[in-house]
């Protein structure tokens, strides 16, 4: 996602730490207590502008959420958008990189991890960049409970055909697997901002469900 550097942003998501924590270390293990309860963690690794993650939390006030990003200037819209509802108890955003979940988390930590319109990376010589690359996959196992959940979605073929390799040389297990999720029989999806805007042009949605050995 190409956006414009908001030199603010990270002023404006320091003013907000009930929603944002911006030094993830100094939680890992300490999750639930952040979330003052003991319910489930589900993450998303690289939740854009927040869609997807906001109204998982609104639909279900028995897990608790976070949303992982990347860049300052796109986390700081996510911001502002779960501003615009009274109160998200249930959510943080996490400004950091997927390369280092195991820094943020304690080993087996969270219950589901959701990838959803991930940067395809076309070209071979950036394969170790897609984050169902095998480096990556070693972070989602160690965050992972043994019977935790990966759940992923992205309108590019290429991108969907190489996570299956992938996932499946990893030794990975898949509970479902959908070339056209939106004329599936899977329940319960929720839109992000991209695949609202792409599914309505007519753009097929792959999907999966997966889980480690």
């Amino acid at each position: 996602m190409r956006v414009r550097n908001k030199p603010w942003a990270k002023d404006e998501m320091a003013e907000h730490r009930e929603y944002v924590v911006l030094e993830p270390t100094e939680l890992k293990g300490k999750w639930q207590a952040e979330f003052n309860n003991d319910a489930p963690i589900r993450l998303e690794v690289g939740t854009g502008k927040g869609q997807f993650i906001i109204e998982m939390a609104r639909q279900h006030p028995e897990a608790n959420f976070i949303g992982l990003e990347l860049q300052d200037s796109v986390l700081v819209m996510a911001l502002e958008k779960v501003l615009e509802y009274e109160n998200i108890p249930n959510l943080r955003f996490v400004l950091g990189n997927a390369k280092e979940l195991d820094q943020y988390f304690e080993k087996g930590e969270i219950s589901q991890l959701y990838l959803n319109f991930s940067d395809p990376w076309p070209k071979s010589r950036h394969e170790k960049r897609r984050l169902t690359f095998k480096t990556f996959l070693d972070q989602y196992k160690h965050v992972l409970k043994d019977d935790g959940l990966l759940q992923f979605k992205t309108d590019n073929q290429g991108l969907f055909e190489y996570s299956l390799t992938s996932m499946s040389q990893y030794g990975m297990d898949f509970l479902e697997i959908s070339l056209d999720l939106h004329h599936s029989k899977i329940e319960g999806n929720v839109q992000t901002e991209y695949e609202e805007k792409f599914s309505k042009r007519g753009s097929r949605i792959n999907y999966m469900l997966a889980t480690f050995k």
